[in-house]
């Protein structure tokens, strides 16, 4: 049996926040922490935090369709976001905090466009979902610190979810964890 491989990738506000939900999955490969949307070429952190460089904080998964399919990450992605928010995520506010889903292929972005009509004809926002379905750009993978923030800094990674909001809103939008 040969794996094969596919790639999705999600802003989400925070990106520490965006890895630890997808991380363990059966047939998640990969979650990576970085930047993309932008004009700045290997951009760091601190650029992208200036909100100077268009990138956004995002996660690139490298996931195996035939057990973890594209629909279920898209399903996954819109219960860790308020979709509503324009403006960045929780308390991360600025154009690099905020949401979109970056397609690799027609059939990506077909799947975003009807998980995300599906998503507001459900009558859960009464606001109108923003987040954005683009075309895939240039990835740039975080500095390391920032890669598997959970698991390297649990504490700090709790705390960050709690202080922003995060967790509240998904738990009183999706009533889950």
């Amino acid at each position: 049996m040969t794996e094969t491989f596919e790639t999705a990738t999600f802003a989400g506000g925070c990106f520490w926040c965006m890895v630890k939900p997808f991380d363990t999955l059966p047939g998640i490969k990969q979650v990576v922490s970085g930047y993309t949307g932008g004009t700045v070429e290997n951009p760091t952190y601190e650029q992208v935090k200036s909100g100077t460089t268009g990138h956004m904080e995002a996660v690139q998964i490298r996931f195996e369709p035939d057990i973890f399919p594209y629909e279920k990450l898209l399903e996954l992605y819109w219960t860790q976001i308020d979709p509503t928010d324009d403006g960045g995520q929780f308390f991360d506010r600025g154009p690099n905090y905020r949401t979109a889903i970056f397609y690799h292929s027609e059939l990506q972005r077909v799947a975003a466009e009807q998980s995300k009509r599906e998503l507001a004809a459900s009558g859960r926002f009464l606001k109108p979902i923003v987040t954005r379905i683009l075309p895939a750009a240039p990835f740039y993978p975080a500095e390391e610190e920032h890669q598997k923030f959970y698991q390297k800094h649990p504490e700090r990674y709790k705390a960050e979810r709690i202080e922003s909001g995060r967790d509240d809103f998904i738990r009183k939008t999706w009533g889950q964890n």
